[in-house]
């Protein structure tokens, strides 16, 4: 009776511990289930590019001054641009003819104006997006100064990456009479009609330019 009584022992001491060995492997194989086994290294899913009708409806292209576009001088009669150097000319004196021609071209100033902020108002409609876009500046009296009308060619361009959705050269006039102040103008181009974005990607300028004028601009600069 002690043998077996013993045995039966020994027998109940084996199933338990057959009993902790298959929890310890439910548990171990459970671990990494809830997340306290290995890492997981999967990167998350990227985030839907697709923009919501709403932020489109919303979306009003930004207005942004190109580098060299918000200054634009204005110079007594025979100074406008530099004179061209003659091709045998010694570089040395071709050097200081052209330091020269800059201090002069400064001493000859009539206006300089420059454009101080740009804004712009959106709205939709048949497919179309028309903005209105608004230029504020100053002008300031040079040294050759004299009272007047200023006339400032304008540009105003809207661009879909490379592609030119619009673009206007307006030349916008100022009465200038006070040698002593700056005079402030605004200028508003309200007939900027492009296709309406299908994306954010639409990029507005505005500023001086003072390139050829283009078959466009001057069926525009007749208009006006």
């Amino acid at each position: 009776m002690a043998f077996h009584s013993s045995n039966g022992r020994f027998v109940a001491g084996l199933a338990l511990t057959g009993f902790m060995l298959t929890a310890a492997g439910c548990q171990s194989g459970g671990s990494s289930m809830l997340g306290f086994g290995k890492k997981d290294t999967t990167p998350p899913p990227p985030p839907d590019p697709k923009v919501l009708a709403s932020q489109l409806l919303a979306y009003c292209p930004k207005v942004t001054l190109r580098d060299g576009t918000a200054f634009f001088n204005t110079y007594a009669k025979g100074n406008q641009k530099p004179k061209k150097k003659a091709a045998a000319q010694d570089a040395e004196a071709a050097a200081l003819e052209v330091s020269s021609d800059q201090q002069d071209d400064s001493a000859k100033i009539i206006y300089q104006a420059s454009i101080t902020d740009v804004t712009r108002d959106c709205n939709r409609a048949n497919g179309s997006l028309t903005m209105k876009i608004a230029v504020a500046g100053k002008v300031v009296p040079g040294p050759m100064f004299s009272p007047g009308t200023i006339t400032m060619p304008i540009r105003i361009a809207v661009m879909h990456g490379t592609e030119v959705l619009y673009s206007q050269l307006h030349q916008h006039q100022v009465q200038v009479t006070n040698p002593t102040s700056a005079t402030q103008f605004v200028f508003t181009d309200s007939n900027v009609v492009v296709p309406e974005p299908t994306a954010k990607d639409y990029q507005a300028f505005a500023g001086y330019d003072e390139g050829p004028l283009k078959k466009t601009d001057k069926k525009i600069a007749a208009a006006e």
